[in-house]
């Protein structure tokens, strides 16, 4: 029999979780889809082994468990598992036979956060030393069993490699998401605090299944008005919802919060009224929200305010924030992304030049936030060069998860290998090794904290992500953060079988796709180091000619072209901004012979007639890489076309139209590009480059009005 709580969580499950009933296939279960396993001989395995299920323990985390545990064995089995000792869950403090079976080195290994699942002679036995832990490792489990892992011989030991593991929610008050693609905010403030839909509860699920462990709830171009009381109350509600999955709130502070909302003639950071205000309004939102997580803050950037409109450093900033969060365990994340049109220099050397001179002078519960590359969020960019750079700070990565550069929600865009490039990149620092993992998690230079962070690509998009395949992003980005180890096929392949099914016929070749379609987004895009070459604002299709107005805000300041040659120079002769990489990298960087071909125009300007690896002239290399990219997504619409045996009507058609759009959009960005840059090389298209459909004036007058994820768009 199964006890009695239990079964009066299957029976409230049944009445009303989406989870629970039979639906249609369209996306909302994500990857915890726990239907029944269609393997006879693998079922029987199961069956037999889980026999019973028990969870030690009480709180409301433990719930989430046994509710977890309940409806995912229940469907995967085809059937409900009694209590019993086939699987014990538990910490050593609620059931002694998990303090029997932990070691003293699973204990250390294990941490906080982390857990062990290992089969014993009386069942499988799912360990850890905290609530949460138990609960990833729950999760954990279940997904070796959606992905038919064998039970016997059973032994897995896991731990974050990163403490914070972070969604940045770019969210507006109005509910309009910056740089979002599907649909809108998923925080409903003016219903909240009372009404609470469970897609709450089902985001904090879909995040601790994969280690997510906080969430920024509003955007970086921070209102004041989200620490207004009224707001804090609110924000408290989704705390609430979140806290038994072990999601932390954090929210964005508006510097100059103490102005707009406090009535303060100044926002000055050594001012001690302004630093008295900011201690106060903490101690208020932690008198709501107990386990607040602390502040995410852009400041002194694309016109945000900040502690340099008064002459203070970032550190003077960030350090009065890091004082009134310190006794409550909060931290500071203060953004790296720092560029002002009044400072004549290549924007992408401003960050290393500003935050370099403050290494060791923030505070220890301060972060700096660096986005992974240098400009913002390119199809394909170089490590940052403050990886590395700043030994005595940490360092928290910041990936973008939603595809503002990389066509939006409809593009087959899987970022795993973006993800992985970057962390795996050496940034040559302190000899050999010193990967840019290895700042990001603290290892390089024993650092106490670590963090990664994504921006977010959720919505109120029935699928979440405006596209089934979009989701494999969200499912990325958590898997690295928690295990940047992994690599991205290996993702790529368990995204597959828990979204989709185990069929190896299906998995090998949509594996096949979605590891090759970052690099097709890049060809068709921005091959070559090509970077910022987008529509203006929105950033929704080609726009190599944009020109006029803030000047790194127009395409023409990054790639330069003109009839002698492309590409920005940034060696010792140009900008000098490869000299922000240590020695071995800037030598690399630096020489046209050794440059990775990849960011050839990144760092250099080059003639058009320059001989490349292939032994072609850079125009023709260019024109090729162009239309390699077409060639690609066309071959992954063609794969896709033949396995809709394997997918359901709504997902399979969804895919479907999408490729066929990316298909016809990467054929607009190779025409309007080439044509474009034909028009300084003065050089017909090589043999096996189409002729464009259209003419450059067609493209150039292209208007794109409303394109989601930015406002005011008239």
């Amino acid at each position: 029999m199964l006890r009695p709580v239990l079964m009066l969580l299957l029976a409230c499950l049944a009445a009303s979780s989406a989870w629970a009933q039979p639906a249609p296939e369209d996306g909302y279960r994500l990857w915890l889809r726990y239907d029944r396993i269609d393997a006879d001989e693998v079922l029987a395995e199961y069956r037999a082994v889980l026999s019973g299920v028990h969870v030690a323990g009480s709180s409301p985390t433990v719930d989430a468990i046994r509710r977890e545990l309940s409806i995912g064995l229940g469907g995967l089995l085809g059937a409900d598992v009694p209590e019993g000792t086939g699987l014990l869950v538990g910490t050593p403090d609620d059931s002694p036979g998990v303090d029997t079976l932990l070691t003293d080195a699973d204990r250390t290994a294990i941490g906080h956060e982390g857990f062990v699942i290992r089969a014993t002679d009386r069942g499988i036995v799912i360990a850890a030393r905290t609530h949460i832990g138990l609960l990833y490792g729950a999760f954990r489990f279940l997904s070796l069993l959606q992905t038919r892992h064998a039970l016997s011989g059973l032994d897995v030991v896991e731990s974050p490699r990163v403490d914070l593991r972070l969604l940045d929610h770019w969210d507006n008050l109005d509910r309009t998401v910056e740089r979002g693609y599907a649909g809108f905010s998923l925080w409903d403030w003016h219903r909240l605090p009372d009404y609470r839909p469970e897609r709450y509860r089902d985001y904090a699920r879909a995040n601790a299944s994969i280690g997510i462990n906080g969430s920024v709830l509003t955007n970086v171009n921070a209102n004041a008005v989200s620490l207004t009381r009224a707001y804090l109350v609110k924000a408290a509600a989704l705390a609430d919802e979140f806290r038994p999955y072990g999601i932390r709130v954090y929210l964005t502070a508006r510097f100059s919060a103490p102005m707009e909302i406090g009535g303060l003639g100044t926002a000055d950071p050594l001012d001690p009224d302004v630093r008295a205000w900011w201690r106060e309004k903490v101690d208020e939102i932690h008198g709501l929200i107990p386990d607040f997580g602390g502040f995410l803050v852009k400041a002194n950037s694309e016109g945000q305010p900040g502690p340099q409109d008064y002459g203070r450093s970032h550190a003077d900033g960030a350090n009065m924030l890091a004082e009134a969060l310190a006794p409550f365990d909060g931290v500071v994340m203060w953004r790296a992304f720092v560029y002002s049109h009044e400072v004549p220099d290549d924007r992408a050397k401003q960050a290393y030049t500003e935050f370099t001179p403050l290494d060791g002078a923030f505070l220890e519960n301060v972060f700096v936030q660096v986005k992974n590359g240098p400009i913002d969020f390119q199809p394909r960019e170089p490590f940052h060069p403050l990886f590395g750079a700043m030994p005595g700070t940490p360092l928290m990565m910041e990936f973008q998860v939603t595809k503002e550069y990389l066509g939006l929600a409809t593009h087959f865009v899987y970022l795993a290998p973006l993800f992985e490039e970057v962390l795996d990149s050496d940034t040559g620092a302190e000899g050999p090794g010193s990967t840019v993992a290895r700042v990001v998690d603290g290892s390089l230079d024993d650092l106490p904290r670590s963090g990664m962070a994504g921006v977010s690509n959720v919505g109120t998009d029935r699928n979440w992500c405006g596209s089934v395949f979009a989701c494999a992003n969200w499912y990325a980005f958590g898997r690295i953060a928690w295990d940047h180890g992994l690599s991205s096929e290996a993702i790529a392949g368990e995204w597959l079988r828990r979204t989709f099914t185990n069929d190896d016929a299906f998995v090998d070749p949509v594996v096949g796709m979605m590891m090759a379609s970052w690099p097709a987004a890049v060809d068709y895009m921005t091959p070559l180091g090509l970077h910022h070459i987008m529509a203006r604002n929105h950033h929704y299709g080609p726009g190599p000619w944009v020109d006029g107005g803030r000047p790194d805000w127009t395409s023409v300041y990054y790639h330069r072209a003109d009839s002698g040659g492309v590409g920005f120079d940034r060696t010792v002769s140009g900008s000098d901004a490869v000299s922000q990489y240590a020695p071995p990298v800037a030598a690399r960087f630096g020489d046209l012979e050794t440059v990775p071909e990849g960011l050839l125009l990144w760092f250099h300007r080059v003639p058009w007639d320059h001989t490349m690896a292939s032994g072609r002239t850079l125009w023709d290399e260019l024109a090729l890489r162009y239309q390699r990219g077409v060639d690609e997504v066309r071959q992954m619409r063609k794969t896709w076309e033949g396995l809709a045996t394997f997918v359901d009507e709504t997902r399979f058609r969804e895919t479907e139209t999408f490729l066929r759009i990316q298909e016809r959009e990467a054929a607009w960005w190779r025409d309007a590009c080439l044509l474009y840059f034909q028009t300084f090389s003065g050089r017909p298209l090589p043999e096996g480059v189409e002729a464009p459909e259209g003419t450059l004036e067609e493209f150039m007058n292209r208007r794109d009005r409303y394109v989601p994820g930015i406002r005011d768009q008239g």
